[in-house]
């Protein structure tokens, strides 16, 4: 029986048995992964900082490539519900559309920069994309393969009400996406921390770039 004792917590409080232990594999892995990429990380670094014993993590979840699967679908499906979760704040009827949708903006940076699931998927898709392409199959059904087009709805409605002018509501969401990644990119992935205070500024910028091509002149 495995004698470390799993610490992790939720929102429930600590959380126990089987459940309890594979989120703490879960997130100690992504974060190692997102830090050191696939090769230089090990089952014994996971399970020291998820707080088991190398054996639960092999009876959790399964050998390195099973834990590596196993991070990208769990942090990609999180951090979708979290980009659908603003999604639901989207400016549909905006008072002032600059405005309005560069807050929208700045929650969206918020979920990718400042928190775990968005950063950990950013960085593990720029380490590892290229090498392990069939690993992330869930990332591309999850992520813009459902993303992009709940996002050009919401475009195709402003468009429709008179707030924008574009025929393509599909590009045009994919070029907001663009700008309003496009100055925290290459920090996210190198893993560079980004301030919070910087946010604001990022998405103004961002909204007003994205205006100059689909707003109303």
């Amino acid at each position: 029986m495995d004698q470390i004792t799993d610490h992790r917590k939720s929102s429930d409080g600590h959380r126990a048995g089987a459940q309890g232990k594979r989120a703490a594999i879960i997130d100690a892995a992504a974060a190692i992964f997102a830090d050191s990429g696939y090769s230089s990380a090990s089952i014994d670094a996971i399970a020291a900082r998820a707080r088991v014993s190398r054996q639960t993590v092999y009876n959790q979840i399964g050998d390195k490539d099973k834990v590596f699967k196993a991070v990208v679908e769990d942090v990609t499906q999180r951090s979708s519900a979290r980009f659908f979760a603003v999604l639901d704040s989207f400016p549909d009827t905006p008072k002032d559309i600059e405005t309005d949708l560069a807050a929208f903006a700045k929650r969206l940076l918020k979920v990718a920069i400042c928190e775990d699931c968005g950063r950990w998927l950013f960085r593990i898709l720029s380490l590892e994309g290229a090498r392990h392409p069939d690993l992330f199959t869930s990332w591309r059904e999850y992520g813009p393969g459902r993303k992009y087009p709940a996002l050009a709805a919401r475009f195709a409605q402003l468009a429709h009400g008179g707030y924008l002018q574009l025929d393509d509501p599909s590009l045009a969401a994919r070029q907001f996406m663009a700008l309003v990644m496009s100055d925290v990119r290459a920090d996210l992935q190198l893993g560079l921390p980004i301030a919070e205070s910087e946010l604001d500024g990022l998405a103004r910028n961002a909204v007003r770039t994205f205006l100059r091509a689909f707003g109303k002149h």
